[in-house]
């Protein structure tokens, strides 16, 4: 029935809302159902699976008509997953804080906003926490589209007993604030140092002669002028909102296309989906000539995809270097197995940082 007055259509949206209500509260009840089911069996009692969730959320996908958008639809399908989890069991996720930073905006497009998620001063506490068990699950930024790796996480990943189980790719889009009203009025700009590269240009053009301060994060900076009013932050919208500051300029980033991804790390491999990606660390012996290409060619022959490499010193020895490479694919696949079994028998370093579903949207 199409609705021809407004009373009929809001009369009909009632309807509906009341049965999707219905079905949502049908759903949560067979998580509890799981819940119970695992328990009783003594299955793991980690409920959250990477697998699991993206292939729900390429489902959702995949039977959407419109007129929403498919990640319109995955959004909303990933706050309907996030609360029903809660039910099963809260997920703790620690993130690189304070509140209002980029990765706190990555926690909730990939957990929904029912995970109760802890704010961390460094990267290195994240790790900590997950290694420790205090939290479940991290998340850390790896890389920019405009301003590349964020080093600390590479140097984590080679060292820590943890693997990588999902990605965020988040859209960002950088916006100055602070207690005063006029852009004029700004002398100094503090900011994560990949968001004052990401805006280098703007702030030539625009803010030339005020000084650059490099702090921990975005929502740090926030925060710090919000509660000095001294300077300007480069930081997120919400951030402003939540510190209580005045957008002066909004979308400064040099590149309207600029994300950022981020990574997932917990104590487990997540199972295959058919749509996978690995991250792994290794290193060539040093002083062989081709070491390097040796490492790389069975990959070329075996025609898997490689879609990430960077180097990074290995802290071992000068001049002597670890080399983080992604592929599409999962560890176990048929096809990728024996090749890495091959390239860590003539690697001098070589593991498997984690095997994760790419992200979904």
């Amino acid at each position: 029935m199409k609705p021809t007055t407004l009373a009929q259509a809001r009369a009909l949206i009632d309807a509906l809302d009341e049965k999707v209500q219905g079905l949502i509260n049908e759903r949560a009840r067979l998580a509890e159902a799981v819940r119970d089911i695992k328990a009783q069996t003594g299955a793991d009692g980690d409920h959250y699976r990477p697998a699991r969730e993206a292939e729900v959320l390429r489902l959702a996908m995949a039977r959407n008509t419109g007129p929403l958008s498919n990640e319109a639809m995955a959004r909303l399908m990933r706050e309907i997953m996030s609360a029903c989890l809660a039910l099963e069991s809260p997920l703790t996720v620690a993130y690189l804080g304070p509140e209002g930073t980029y990765t706190q905006e990555a926690v909730y497009k990939h957990f929904g906003h029912a995970v109760e998620a802890r704010a961390k001063r460094a990267i290195d506490e994240i790790f900590r926490d997950v290694d420790s068990g205090q939290t479940a699950y991290g998340v850390v930024p790896v890389e920019n589209s405009i301003g590349g790796i964020v080093s600390n996480t590479l140097d984590e990943l080679a060292t820590a007993n943890l693997s990588i189980c999902g990605e965020v790719l988040l859209p960002v889009h950088h916006h100055l604030m602070a207690k005063v009203e006029r852009i004029d009025q700004v002398k100094v700009i503090f900011s994560h140092a990949q968001s004052l590269a990401q805006c280098r240009h703007w702030l030539d053009a625009t803010l030339p002669n005020a000084s650059q301060a490099v702090v921990a994060s975005n929502g740090a900076a926030a925060q710090q002028v919000a509660e000095t009013g001294v300077g300007a932050a480069i930081a997120s919208k919400a951030a402003a909102e939540l510190y209580g500051l005045n957008v002066l300029a909004s979308n400064i980033e040099d590149d309207p296309s600029n994300t950022t991804r981020f990574l997932i790390i917990g104590r487990k491999l997540s199972d295959p989906t058919g749509r996978d990606k690995t991250s792994l660390v290794f290193s060539a012996h040093k002083g062989s000539p081709g070491a390097l290409f040796e490492l790389l060619a069975p990959f070329a022959a075996a025609g898997i995809n490689l879609t990430k490499l960077e180097s990074r010193p290995s802290r071992r020895a000068a001049w002597d270097y670890n080399f983080y490479v992604d592929i599409d694919g999962h560890c176990e696949d048929p096809l990728i197995k024996p090749v890495l079994d091959e390239i860590r028998q003539r690697a001098a370093l070589f593991r498997v940082l984690g095997s994760y579903p790419q992200a979904v949207i």
